[in-house]
């Protein structure tokens, strides 16, 4: 008999699924608001910009405010894969030897990849093939791409760097400046803010990897161990993982039984 798998939750799990569903929520938004303003030969994004200022800032504030507490404070409700460069979430192991990173090479590679890959957005934008609104939603739909890479599947980490989970993730801090990658060749004042900050977070990011690298590898920081973590994001994935593939066998069960039955009815005499 089949064992319904249980997922359980945890403050960090609880607070990207929040996350998720507000950027899923916003990314669907701003699609619907960009192809009725195509279908209307209007510029919607421009008539917001204009006349709802203040909610454009309000959810500019919200990725600020977020990138500002990832520099600077810690957070009980944030990842400690993303806060594992400050040096009040470092325990040492007693490890003397340097740690084993993930290799720049690696490390390198994925950053061409993806400025290549969205250099080609960029050309398309700077050349007028698209506009800046299809910038935005791709912006947006990276946010929206981040947390399914923390909550349910990482390329990255599966096809990449191979590491064994988002706590000792070496580019976990890049997000921001990936998510914001587009805004590099669109100018607005709140853009430039946006890819600023994203920029000095991963250079506080990769500075530290080069002057305290300890704090990035469990084999120098316990912090990172599996027995002290205390969100299980890699568990929540298997969890997920086996319930999908519960309900999947569940379905197949019920596919083979119906199949097997003749469920047609025999005409009164």
């Amino acid at each position: 008999m089949l064992k319904k798998p249980k997922i359980i939750f945890t403050a960090v799990m609880d607070a990207h699924i929040l996350k998720f569903i507000y950027r899923s929520v916003l990314f669907l938004a701003a699609a619907i608001i960009y192809i009725i303003g195509k279908i209307k030969g209007i510029d919607l994004f421009a008539y917001i910009l204009e006349n709802l200022t203040w909610l454009v800032i309000i959810v500019w504030a919200e990725f600020v405010i977020e990138m500002i507490l990832r520099i600077f404070f810690p957070s009980s409700l944030e990842s400690h894969g993303a806060q594992k460069h400050l040096k009040s979430k470092y325990i040492p192991s007693g490890y003397k030897m340097k740690p084993l990173l993930t290799p720049g090479s690696v490390v390198i590679v994925i950053a061409v990849i993806w400025l290549l890959g969205n250099g080609i957005f960029g050309v398309l934008y700077l050349t007028h093939t698209i506009d800046y609104g299809l910038m935005i939603l791709l912006s947006l739909a990276y946010s929206v791409c981040d947390v399914i890479c923390i909550l349910f599947f990482c390329p990255f980490q599966t096809w990449g760097m191979k590491n064994k989970c988002c706590g000792t993730c070496r580019i976990y801090n890049w997000d921001y400046a990936m998510m914001f990658t587009p805004f590099l060749f669109v100018w607005h004042p709140l853009s430039a803010v946006l890819i600023g900050i994203a920029l000095v977070l991963l250079a506080q990011w990769e500075i530290t990897v080069y002057r305290h690298p300890e704090r990035f590898s469990e084999m120098t920081n316990k912090a990172l161990e599996c027995k002290n973590c205390p969100e299980k994001l890699c568990q929540h994935k298997k969890q997920i993982q086996r319930f999908i593939k519960y309900n999947a066998n569940i379905n197949n069960l019920y596919d083979l039984i119906y199949s097997d039955q003749d469920i047609t009815e025999e005409p009164d005499d």
